[in-house]
């Protein structure tokens, strides 16, 4: 079983976002920071997630056998992928859902931001690595 968790950051005044993706398995962490193409949040928060499973398909040895713990602070990440539907961002929910495809299982699971802060503070830190390059 992994825990993946995940948080994007935003600056609206720019248009730069980043993320941060947070993986558990057997005790060890793997955490990434990683700059984003997306100028939204929501759409930030989309793409962390897949990338997030997109980097899970790489760890995971047997991704047909594997569950996964999703846990994210977006409430519209959360909502759409439990109704496989987002009036505004269909394509990226599709995208989403075929990255969690290879997976036996996948639950996801909203928390608030206090609770996803490993995931939030990598997010941060890759964001203002951006900003400092700008």
């Amino acid at each position: 079983m992994f825990s993946l968790y995940t948080d994007a950051a935003t600056q609206p005044q720019n248009g730069l976002s980043a993320g941060g993706i947070l993986i558990i398995h057997d005790h060890h962490q793997t955490q990434l920071s990683t700059p984003l193409t997306a100028t939204t949040n929501h759409t930030a928060e989309f793409e962390i997630a897949r990338l997030g499973f997109e980097k899970l398909l790489t760890l995971a040895s047997d991704p047909a056998a594997t569950t996964v713990l999703f846990y994210t602070d977006s409430q519209i990440v959360n909502d759409s992928v439990a109704k496989r539907y987002a009036k505004h961002y269909q394509q990226l929910v599709d995208e989403l859902l075929a990255a969690q495809a290879p997976f036996q299982l996948v639950l996801t699971q909203w928390v608030p931001e206090k609770q996803n802060r490993g995931a939030h503070t990598l997010a941060n830190q890759a964001l203002h690595s951006v900003e400092d390059v700008k």
